[in-house]
């Protein structure tokens, strides 16, 4: 029942959710401020710079 109900949220849910709650799952995940705030500028460089994907390569 646990699967049925976490496949359900994760089909309920769009990308930028599930891109948002990972973000912030990684920026908890720090130790420190000063490690907060190198994940807060690594997620800024890496949502400004285009991914492979984008670019056709994979």
């Amino acid at each position: 029942m646990f699967l049925l109900s976490r496949l359900f949220l994760f089909l309920t849910k769009s990308a930028d959710e599930r891109k948002k709650e990972r973000d912030d799952a990684y920026l908890a995940e720090a130790t420190d401020l000063y490690d907060l705030e190198y994940r807060m500028r690594k997620l800024d460089r890496d949502a400004a710079t285009p991914s492979a994907a984008w670019l056709g390569q994979y």
